[in-house]
């Protein structure tokens, strides 16, 4: 009995010692789709392993209300979060805010993940943040529809999805009044810029700045690009296209109401979902092609931890916990998430829930990155000059050639003397 109640005493006395050392990670999660939920069910997998708890904070869905919102806190150099969710772009941007993960994550796991996004992450040689999940735009299209319309097979082109979204609208207008051909992400914030440099560089347009930091946005073949994005407007897709973001673009695809769809691969998951209406009729595709083949925006979150931090290894920890092998699988296959490990492309039971992360590897691979490496710190300025440029196009007060024009003069103010 004495030997019983000693025992208990021993095992009380070793939780509250661990209790004691326990702290309280505050970690900034998104909140697309699925990503607010396995954000904290990925947390509490943590917090049970390590006997710490997470502490959610939920960020704004627009990336550009996140990350206005982010370098409010950091400027201050506010403690209250941990952990924030970093977009792809900016690590430039941000460095200075940062832990320098190398030598804290063992360079093992480091290697691990695509070395692509490895590179996105470190600046001036210093490891800013991990990767979560990497994310390319894709096209989504009703196979159901494309079947009932005579098409076997993805459009090629842009010309091609056009014709088969006119016709498609056309024939299932007749009895569903709301119905609509392509829908995708038109509001003037940072999705925009997204989708219009998959035009941009599809149709030969380049990538608005080049590597060498070079203004080449003003050619012929981007304003092209502009002025068929803004034909679809009121033709294939809704006048409210130009106030779409993901979630909008995504509820009008999954409730039935699209025949194509940009968006990114998080929507998958969502629409084989019980209450999808789009269920098992759901095709993805590369995006397709202006002339110079097709291209997909290099997207994707990765993970640091802040400078100001009070619990920085717990922090780290967390990190390295939520960017494993392990919880990229959960986040694979139960949202669709684009794991940042190579190996788990090969993994069965991701490419189960997923059939077109196999197939559509090299899109993933060979995303185009957004000139916020070459334009540093005014990255930011760039992707609103330009998405403002394009909304202007798209929303009929200019034609493409101006656009480009003017969008040159722009970008060479914001230049000044030099990125």
């Amino acid at each position: 009995m004495k030997k019983a109640i000693a025992l208990v005493s021993l095992t009380a006395a070793i939780a509250a010692s661990s209790q004691a050392g326990a702290v309280q990670v505050t970690l900034a999660c998104g909140t697309v789709g699925q990503e607010l939920q396995l954000c904290k069910d990925g947390s509490a997998r943590w917090a049970k392993k390590t006997g710490n708890t997470v502490k959610v904070f939920e960020s704004p869905n627009l990336t550009n209300d996140r990350l206005g919102l982010y370098q409010q806190q950091l400027a201050a150099k506010s403690d209250a979060i941990d952990v924030y969710q970093l977009d792809i772009i900016w690590p430039g941007l941000l460095a200075q805010h940062f832990v320098d993960l190398k030598g804290k994550i063992p360079a093992a796991e480091v290697n691990e993940h695509f070395k692509g996004i490895i590179a996105a992450d470190t600046v001036d040689g210093k490891l800013v943040a991990m990767p979560w999940f990497t994310d390319a735009g894709l096209l989504y299209y009703r196979t159901d529809l494309m079947k009932k319309y005579g098409y076997n097979a993805a459009p090629k082109t842009w010309a091609e999805m056009a014709t088969m979204a006119k016709k498609i609208q056309d024939g299932e207008k007749k009895t569903s009044s709301t119905f609509t051909g392509f829908v995708f992400q038109g509001k003037n914030y940072e999705g925009l810029t997204c989708d219009a440099l998959e035009w941009l560089v599809s149709f030969g347009g380049g990538t608005i700045v080049d590597d060498s930091g070079k203004i080449t946005v003003n050619n012929a073949d981007a304003a092209k690009a502009m002025d068929t994005a803004a034909s679809w407007v009121k033709t294939i897709s809704p006048a409210g296209v130009t106030t779409y973001g993901e979630e909008e673009a995504r509820g009008i695809f999954q409730s039935g109401n699209a025949a194509f769809m940009r968006n990114w691969p998080y929507a998958w998951a969502l629409g084989q979902s019980a209450d999808s209406k789009v269920k098992g009729k759901i095709g993805v595709a590369p995006l397709p092609s202006g002339g110079n083949g097709a291209a997909a925006t290099l997207g994707g979150w990765n993970l640091g931890v802040s400078m100001y931090s009070k619990n920085q290894a717990a922090a780290i920890d967390l990190v390295r916990y939520l960017s494993g092998a392990e919880e990229q699988k959960i986040r694979a296959i139960e949202g669709a998430y684009n794991p940042t490990r190579p190996a788990l492309y090969k993994d069965q039971a991701v490419l189960k829930a997923n059939p077109f992360f196999g197939s559509l590897l090299d899109v993933f691979t060979s995303a185009v990155a957004r000139p916020s490496g070459p334009t540093k710190l005014k990255y930011n300025q760039v992707s609103q000059a330009f998405a403002g440029a394009v909304s202007d196009v798209m929303a009929g007060k200019t034609k493409g050639a101006a656009a480009v024009k003017k969008l040159e003069t722009d970008l060479a103010r914001i230049k000044g003397r030099g990125w």
